[in-house]
């Protein structure tokens, strides 16, 4: 079963007026490391930094940046931290969906008062570029949403940051705009608790749902709810296991994360035969989709404006909802364990999320499944 509801709220209405995804912060074994990936890898740009040489003697942190998408590479400088615990746990993971706020305050009392869960108190943190109103809430497993406010701030990106750039290594953007969404997996059982906590905590409502029958093959299934808040800007599917045959990739992640947390971030570009065509150049690694996809494809999705060949040999798949179609590719994860991956999307108006496109997905993440002794 699919229920679509209304695409947009009252903005009167929205008690958590939210502008977009501030930041993503993951938490890593080497900081330093991950940053340079993602710039050779992704074509993300160095930005701001935060360690030693900034009076940080608890942790080392890199901002890298594309389009809008900002992801800060966060490490411990000893063994002692909770940030060091977090990455022994759980491998390379996110930590932080930050989000940006027009008042970090109002939005800390507003979701408190509904029954979060206190992570930060808001706090102001100030340089010579003026100030910013951080706070914070704890979301599934240990994730949480950082509130931030920043339009009294000019510098670079938050007080204890300096601008890091690096003039002998210039790599080339691939095209990625902004964060489209960032997809949870969390235990069975809970899918509808974490969908109730963005509903009643944070305002959110349930743009889609997925059940067994949307997302299943012959030997795994998951459900999904896709979670919403008022202007779009910012969207969470949950996803937990369903019963099957064999385990399923929610129980994999589970197994190797060590519980619930961030799978996957979608980010969308303008074009994406370009950024795929980038990306593989760079030995970023795809799921492989079979030829016979694209025999019937077109029949199912309709008249669209690429050429059909290029789409085959990179693996992109296609769908189709009332109001356009949607191009969009997952990479394998980035990461030794089977966890954290990413999705790469091209709207061409539909606003879901590739329902046509579950059951070939899901057979090419059984495969590697397979291959990994996990399945």
């Amino acid at each position: 079963m699919q229920a679509v509801l209304p695409t947009s709220a009252n903005p009167e209405t929205d008690f958590l007026p939210i502008n977009g995804t501030d930041y993503v912060e993951f938490y890593v074994g080497n900081a330093k490391q991950a940053a340079i990936y993602y710039q050779s890898a992704f074509g993300f740009q160095p930005v701001a930094y935060s360690g030693l040489e900034t009076g940080n003697r608890e942790s080392t942190s890199y901002l890298i940046q594309q389009g809008k998408v900002r992801f800060v590479m966060t490490s411990a400088l000893g063994p002692d931290s909770f940030i060091a615990d977090h990455v022994m746990r759980h491998g390379d993971g996110v930590r932080d969906l930050a989000l940006w706020v027009d008042d970090a305050v109002s939005a800390f009392e507003e979701t408190t008062k509904r029954g979060a869960e206190i992570v930060r108190e808001p706090e102001v943190i100030e340089d010579e570029h003026g100030r910013v109103v951080v706070a914070a809430i704890k979301t599934y497993g240990e994730t949480i949403h950082t509130f931030v406010e920043r339009k009294d701030y000019t510098g670079t990106f938050l007080p204890g940051f300096v601008p890091w750039h690096k003039e002998d290594y210039q790599v080339d953007e691939v095209g990625l705009k902004y964060v489209d969404h960032c997809v949870g997996n969390v235990h069975l059982g809970d899918m509808n608790k974490y969908a109730d906590f963005y509903a009643d905590v944070l305002g959110f409502r349930n743009l889609l749902t997925f059940d067994d029958k949307d997302i299943s093959t012959e030997y795994s299934a998951l459900m999904s709810k896709v979670m919403a808040n008022g202007n779009d800007r910012i969207k969470f599917p949950i996803n937990e296991p369903a019963a099957g045959k064999k385990k399923s990739q929610i129980e994999e992640y589970l197994d190797f994360y060590q519980g619930a947390g961030v799978q996957h971030i979608a980010m969308a570009t303008d074009n994406i035969i370009e950024t795929v065509t980038a990306l593989r150049s760079r030995s970023v690694e795809f799921l492989t989709i079979p030829g016979t996809y694209y025999d019937e494809v077109l029949d199912r999705v309709g008249e669209i404006d690429e050429d059909l060949e290029p789409l085959r040999k990179l693996g992109i798949l296609i769908d189709r909802d009332d109001e356009g179609y949607l191009l969009q590719i997952f990479t394998k994860p980035v990461q030794d364990r089977p966890t954290i991956f990413y999705e790469i999307i091209q709207r061409k108006g539909a606003k879901s999320f590739g329902k046509g496109n579950f059951k070939a997905l899901f057979e090419s993440i059984e495969r590697e499944q397979e291959r990994r002794g996990n399945l």
